[in-house]
Parts: C-alpha cells; sequence; structure tokens
C-alpha cells in the first residue's frame, strides 16, 4: 500500500468519522461549510471553495471460468470553485490515480472541469473551456448523484465516457422548457484537447412532467477524425439520440429511465446500437433507499460491439458482446444526501455472443461503494 493510497483512506476516515461522531446533522453542516475558503459579498471575489470528491469501490465479479474482485479507488477529483462579480465563475479541477502509483506522471491523470462560465440570467448561461459533456441519463448525471455505484450500460456504450472535452455550451430555463447547446473537440487529450481531432454537436431540449417530473431528448451530431495524432475520446457513433425521463410517484416511490440509439461509423466498422435503461426506486426513509435498475443494449446489426458493465466487462478481459443485459438490485445509505453516502448493489450480467465466439457470459456480481463529495 503506497503513500497515496493511504492519504486516500485517511481522508475517507476522517470525514465519515468525524461526520458520524455527532448525533445531530449540524455536525456535517460545520464539515462541508470548512470547504468555503471565501465568503465575501461586497469584492469582486465573492466566493472561493475547495471542491472534489473521493470515490472507493470494493467489488467481487463471477461467470463459470473467471472470478475478478478488488478493492480500488474510482476517482479523487480536486480543485477550486471562485465565484466573481458580474455572474462570472472559474471551476479548475483535475483528476488523481490512488492506485499504486509511483510518481507524479501517475497520480495525476487529467484535467476535468476546468472552465470559465458567465450566468447573465437563468435564461442564458455559457461555459467555455473543459466541461462534461452530459446526455443520455446516466451520462447527464454527476457521478457525485448516481442511484447506483456505476453508470448504466446504456452509457457505457453511447454516451462518451471521456466525460470532459473541450469547447463552449450555452445553457438555461425558459419557463418549464430546459436546453443546451453545445460544441466540443473531440480529442480525449488529458489537457485541453485540439479540434484537430474533429468535433461533435450536442442539442439537448426538455420540459417538466407534471410537479416532479421531467422529459428531455439529447442529440449529439459527431464528426470525429479517429486518425488524429492527438487521439479521441468519443465513441464511434455519428449520431446519437436520447429520451430521458425522470418522475416522482408520490413520497416514497420514483423512477429514472431512457431509450436511447446510435448509429455507427460503416468506415470504423461499428454498428449501430439500441439501449434501455429502467430505474425505480424506493425511499424507505430520508436516509434509506431500494433501487431496481435493468439495462440492455443491442448490436442492431448483430455484431461484437457491445460492452457488459464495468467489472463484468473487465471480468472477461475486456472482450464484447453482441447483446449485454444487466440486472441490479441497489441499497443506498445517505448520510448527508449525495456528499456522502454508501451504495451497495448486487447485479446479474448476460452478455450473447461473447467475442464472436459463440458462447455466452452468465455472471453475478457485488459492489459495496463509499462516495464522499464537497
Amino acid at each position: 500500500m503506497n503513500n497515496k493510497t493511504v492519504i486516500g483512506i485517511a481522508c475517507a476516515i476522517a470525514l465519515s468519522g468525524a461526520a458520524m461522531a455527532d448525533e445531530g446533522a449540524s455536525i456535517y453542516d460545520r464539515i462541508w461549510d470548512s470547504a468555503t475558503l471565501v465568503k465575501d459579498s461586497t469584492g469582486p471575489i465573492e466566493k472561493v471553495a475547495f471542491v472534489g470528491r473521493l470515490q472507493g469501490d470494493a467489488y467481487s465479479f463471477g461467470g463459470k471460468v473467471t472470478h475478478n474482485e478488488d478493492l480500488v479507488w474510482r476517482r479523487l477529483r480536486l480543485g477550486f470553485k471562485a465565484s466573481l462579480i458580474q455572474n462570472l465563475l472559474i471551476h479548475v479541477e483535475g483528476d488523481f490515480n490512488l492506485n499504486e502509483t509511483e510518481d507524479w506522471d501517475e497520480f495525476s491523470n487529467r484535467i476535468t472541469d476546468t472552465y470559465v462560465g458567465w450566468a447573465p440570467s437563468k435564461q442564458t448561461k455559457f461555459k467555455f473551456g473543459k466541461q462534461s459533456a452530459g446526455f443520455t441519463l446516466d451520462g447527464a448525471t454527476s457521478s457525485k448523484k448516481l442511484l447506483v455505484p456505476e453508470r448504466s450500460i446504456v452509457a457505457g456504450n453511447l454516451w462518451f465516457g471521456t466525460e470532459y472535452f473541450t469547447g463552449a455550451a450555452v445553457y438555461g430555463d425558459v419557463e418549464n422548457i430546459s436546453y443546451k447547446v453545445g460544441g466540443f473537440s473531440s480529442s480525449g487529450e488529458a489537457g485541453f484537447g485540439h479540434f484537430d481531432s474533429g468535433y461533435f454537436a450536442l442539442l439537448s431540449a426538455g420540459t417538466k412532467v407534471g410537479e416532479d417530473g421531467s422529459l428531455r431528448l439529447d442529440y449529439v451530431y459527431n464528426d470525429t477524425d479517429y486518425d488524429s495524432k492527438y487521439g479521441y475520446g468519443t465513441k464511434k457513433l455519428d449520431h446519437v439520440l436520447a429520451l430521458v425521463y425522470k418522475q416522482k410517484l408520490g413520497e416514497k416511490f420514483g423512477i429514472w429511465a431512457d431509450v436511447a440509439g446510435g448509429f455507427g461509423n460503416s468506415d470504423q466498422g461499428m454498428s449501430d446500437l439500441f439501449g434501455v435503461d429502467i430505474m425505480p426506486y424506493y425511499d424507505i426513509s430520508d436516509t434509506l433507499q431500494l433501487v431496481l435498475q435493468y439495462a440492455g443494449v443491442t448490436s442492431l446489426d448483430s455484431e461484437v460491439d457491445v460492452s457488459m458493465s464495468r467489472y463484468a466487462y473487465r471480468n472477461v478481459g475486456k472482450e464484447k458482446v453482441e447483446t449485454a443485459h444487466n440486472l441490479l438490485l441497489g441499497f443506498n445509505w445517505y448520510l448527508y444526501g449525495h456528499k456522502l453516502k454508501w451504495q451497495n448493489a448486487v447485479e446479474y450480467n448476460h452478455g450473447k455472443n461473447l467475442d464472436d465466439s459463440g458462447n455466452d457470459y452468465n455472471g453475478y456480481g457485488l459492489t459495496s461503494a463509499v462516495r464522499i463529495s464537497w
């Protein structure tokens, strides 16, 4: 166990242990409020906050032949966010590796949110720089606020998992309508991306459904140069469409769902994909939650172009399948909302025609995850 792993464990224990040391919720507020370094409503710098997230997984996944288990740090993000006068925002954040690294180059993964924002009104907001390009249900949901430990296989196959791209976006809310329009470099570089790798455009529009629901349509046009020397962070899909639905059903029940499809780039040998994700949940109390999720993705051309869920995919040596199904039962304990939570999930994975061999994959997995963000 190296020093960086020890640092990560110490941070997790310090935050969660200190929070649980007091019977009242106010201790949480004091801990998280300490991340605000400057708060001055009269000066040019109105607020400066230390931001980040620490996420760790313990998992065990197995099939008939293979088995894979480990304890890993999924994410360490650290940075600062500053609110300035004239509704300006500066956000600088990086992603770091706590898993068995020996030097700085291995410890420092990439920059993530590193942009300048301007919000002249609620109806019109801008971001310039490297930022999250979210679409599909889970792809547009921060890893801090997922209801299950990992994003679904729909996002895994149709969203661009690099997530952070260099570009510009305008977004906002006009009465009951939300919108986002953005253009981004396709580059998957650790720093700011070059447009020599091509670009993609993101268009999104949504509306409220009832008192506690929303319906959103995402569209991506992707024109990536897959031979660029700068590499690429997109999928080999020319177009992606996703219909995303969220609804609260009374005080206890709710559902998140999406239907998504992607048109494969034929020059890259990629087939068309179609996926469905349905995730009902039940709030046992203010802090305890049950989640049931089914997700399925298939190649419409019967090709082995589909990835299974994160740890099942690793369990088969990152081989792909023709069709993937994932059924998950999750249990969440929110100690301080999404800022401090313990997530557990047991899942079943099925993959049809593994690596074009005619063999199918059937396996079960268990994940226990700690999620801390500030």
